[in-house]
């Protein structure tokens, strides 16, 4: 991940999974509005796992880069056998791909046998590996001092919130909210990890008063000063802020556009339905009016055919 590379290509990976799934929910939800339960992933049409495909696909691509593409022995471990320093991050980031790896098979496995808990189970295994990208984030080897640790701690706030969600999915399968959140928690990642990849290796973005250095054979940004260091910090706070505003927008609109709009081709019908009750009311009014009237009638007859007797007795 150290990489323009290796922040690009897991943020559109990201992107591609966040889009994909705030779309699927959100004409979910339209539709089954009253017997709604989200879903951990999405089956398509002519290739039902290809989603689970896609995440094991971009999981082995990233742990073979970072272990035996990226290193130049093709190997991560120094000559005895240990792990060198300069390679500790290698590892923290295939764990992570290695996590969503293992989710993305049980997901299959679990969804293959039919298991009675695969709703919840998958939930479970996906915050899981939510949880160890967050412990590696957080307790990453990297310098968590400099601008590249302040992108990090930003990244952090919407893991945090992709696997507090996807723990409150397995109690509450029902809630759209819950998984609207989540599916735009992990699209934010996406959208973050792009821009961390563009602002931190590329020179024309790197602050003033901040270059970027040669380290162990890792490219990361170092400020001259600690007045550079927090300017550069404080205009990474300023761009999350302005993303987070961004991509709320486009959220909500893309919620409106999926279901207000379309819904404006059949938003007659519930009137229809109150009219056609409307009716039907009306009619048995009259039918219970005209039965009345009916028997009133030969009621009156009842009497006129009873008089005479009467008279005669």
């Amino acid at each position: 991940m150290g990489s323009f590379v290796g922040h690009v290509l897991p943020g559109m990976a990201f992107f591609i999974l966040g889009l994909w799934h705030l779309f699927n929910h959100i004409k979910l939800h339209s539709r089954q509005s009253n017997s709604y339960t989200s879903s951990p992933w999405f089956p398509t049409t002519k290739l039902r796992y290809l989603e689970l495909y896609f995440i094991m696909l971009g999981s082995s691509i990233s742990i073979s880069t970072e272990l035996f593409i990226g290193p130049e022995k093709h190997h991560p471990f120094d000559v005895d056998g240990t792990i060198p320093s300069n390679h500790l991050r290698n590892f923290e980031h295939s764990l992570i791909s290695m996590s969503f790896f293992v989710y993305a098979v049980f997901a299959i496995v679990l969804d293959r046998i039919g298991a009675e808990a695969k709703y919840g189970l998958t939930h479970l295994v996906g915050a899981i590996a939510f949880g160890q990208q967050l412990l590696i984030f957080r307790l990453h080897s990297t310098d968590h001092k400099g601008l590249e640790g302040q992108y990090h701690l930003l990244l952090q706030i919407f893991i945090a919130i992709s696997l507090i969600t996807t723990l409150m999915g397995i109690g509450l399968p029902r809630s759209f909210l819950v998984s609207f959140v989540r599916s735009l928690s992990i699209f934010f990642q996406g959208v973050w990890f792009i821009v961390m990849g563009f602002m931190l290796w590329t020179p024309g973005l790197i602050p003033k008063g901040c270059s970027i250095y040669n380290d162990d054979g890792h490219k990361i940004v170092r400020c001259d000063s600690e007045e550079a260091l927090h300017r550069a910090k404080s205009l990474a706070n300023i761009l999350f802020s302005w993303f987070v505003v961004g991509l709320t927008i486009f959220a909500i609109s893309l919620y409106l556009g999926l279901t207000e709009i379309p819904s404006k081709n059949v938003k007659y019908s519930p009137v229809a339905k109150e009219f056609e009750e409307i009716h039907e009311d009306s009619s048995d009014i009259e039918s219970q009016k005209k039965s009345k009237l009916e028997g009133s009638k030969s009621l009156i007859h009842a009497e006129r055919g009873f008089a005479p007797f009467d008279m005669e007795r």
